[in-house]
């Protein structure tokens, strides 16, 4: 029988959280939090060179765990994740618009 894994999160806190937290959440390492950095998935709030002293959002967590499943369901790179979320993005910023000039459709 296959195993499916739902992931889910919300950010309710203002607190920051480190990268190893982030890491935890999305079930990977913080080499992998390094790797969404260095592609631009996702971006330290702090100006900092070590990794230990990263802290990121709750807009943070919610591109790492997109980015993670489509390493998952979808078997792409990170580097091919940041495109697609960018897209994504790009998209929904673009029907956003065409609704509040009325042009949009209704999805």
């Amino acid at each position: 029988m296959a195993s499916v894994s739902i992931t889910t999160a919300t950010l309710t806190s203002s607190h920051p959280l480190a990268a190893s937290e982030l890491a935890h959440a999305c079930g990977a390492e913080v080499e992998w939090v390094v790797q969404l950095v260095q592609v631009g998935i996702i971006e330290s709030r702090t100006p900092a060179e070590r990794p230990d002293d990263w802290r990121f959002h709750g807009g943070d967590l919610q591109s790492a765990l997109e980015a993670r499943r489509l390493e998952r369901d979808f078997g792409i790179g990170l580097d091919a994740a940041a495109l697609v979320l960018d897209l994504e993005h790009e998209v929904r910023r673009l029907k956003a618009l065409l609704r509040a000039q009325g042009l949009g459709r209704e999805i």
